[in-house]
């Protein structure tokens, strides 16, 4: 077969014949040949592989001296080696949100001339004590089947420190994804970590669960699941969220949506192509657009770091309840129900009145003084 130009093969790989020129210089991809006369660099239309995953490894921001690594693995343990990456990229993600959110907190302050430096916020926020001897949680957990369906691939979960829930997709291998998501979080349980390392402890664990359900699939079945989750450290909520289960906050009688819908259907109400009232009877309502186990090597889930109150009424649950039960009669029995018990027993109790067409996750919360 022929030889390419460089500018040929520049096209073919969707490279610049200025990076065919950088990747020869520092070995990572030499020419088949170099004519004598011209100098032109030639390459063989075999080398448009490694040339394609320079690209994409580029994309995804991977220095140079690490894609000349990947590059000579064999192609599982360049997965690895790219997976190892990823983690790392969601860690730094979560970090950079974490030093955000403090730089929030700190412009916020009203009872200081200036604020506070990141690296003193920091000092301080090291120094603060995982469990708040002022706070104290009240819980209650349940995953119900539902009315219809036979089997559950819901999954829900309640302590002091961690609330989670987690919608699989149908058949065994949702139940296992959704109890994996949430299994892999209740090991942050026995860490003693500030405040401020909740959200990159949580961008960890997720991305961990992600590999975890990929790596589970088998033959035509790919599960993904659905989660959303709350670690406490002292009054501090770390929120991590993918899908379409939601968290909610009641507070002061007022009924709050802390998370959005990473749905096909949100989407488009997103860029103004759906109206909001129009997504409860949209065929394609349920269809995700983000969920752990989906996808590539990596999964972008939201993360935020929010102050618990005493007063404080938390829920999540999954779409078994928020889709066919409105926000207002959520409120209603949120604020109506005596303790977390019994809110848990009204909420599933009314899936149950509209039908319970599918199954229920749900967690509530509250936050009391101790």
């Amino acid at each position: 077969m022929d030889l390419l130009t460089i500018g040929a093969f520049a096209r073919s790989a969707r490279l610049t014949p200025k990076a065919l020129r950088l990747y020869d210089q520092l070995g990572l991809l030499t020419p088949a040949a170099v004519d004598p006369e011209s100098g032109y660099r030639l390459y063989d239309p075999g080398q448009l592989d490694k040339a394609r995953l320079i690209a994409r490894l580029r994309g995804i921001g991977m220095p140079l001296a690490e894609i000349r690594e990947v590059c000579g693995l064999e192609p599982a343990d360049a997965a690895e080696a790219v997976g190892a990456y990823r983690r790392r990229l969601t860690v730094d993600a979560a970090d950079r949100a974490r030093q955000a959110t403090l730089l929030v907190d700190d412009l916020s302050r009203r009872d200081t001339a200036m604020p506070w430096s990141l690296s003193e916020r920091r000092q301080a926020s090291a120094r603060e004590p995982d469990n708040d001897a002022s706070f104290a949680i009240r819980y209650a957990a349940r995953s119900d089947p539902g009315a219809v369906k036979e089997t559950n691939e819901d999954a829900a979960y309640a302590s002091d420190r961690l609330l989670a829930v987690a919608d699989g997709t149908s058949g065994p291998g949702g139940a296992a994804a959704s109890t994996t998501a949430i299994d892999v979080l209740k090991r942050l349980e026995l860490l003693d970590a500030p405040a401020a390392d909740l959200l990159t402890m949580m961008a960890a664990a997720v991305a961990e669960a992600h590999d975890g359900i990929r790596g589970g699939a088998s033959g035509e079945e790919e599960p993904v699941t659905t989660l959303t989750a709350m670690l406490r450290s002292g009054s501090q909520l770390a929120l991590v969220h993918v899908g379409d289960t939601r968290a909610y906050l009641l507070r002061d009688g007022e009924l709050r949506q802390l998370t959005q819908d990473h749905t096909y259907v949100q989407s488009l109400v997103d860029t103004g192509r759906l109206d909001p009232g129009a997504v409860a009877s949209h065929p394609q309502r349920a269809l995700l657009a983000r969920a752990l186990g989906a996808g590539g090597t990596a999964v972008e889930v939201d993360l935020a770091l929010r102050t618990a109150a005493p007063g404080d009424r938390y829920l999540l649950c999954s779409d078994g309840l928020s889709a066919i039960v409105e926000r207002v009669a959520l409120r209603t029995e949120l604020a109506a129900a005596a303790d977390p018990e019994d809110a848990v027993r009204r909420l599933v109790d009314l899936a149950h009145a509209h039908g319970a067409p599918d199954n229920i996750a749900c967690v509530v919360a509250d936050v009391v003084a101790a």
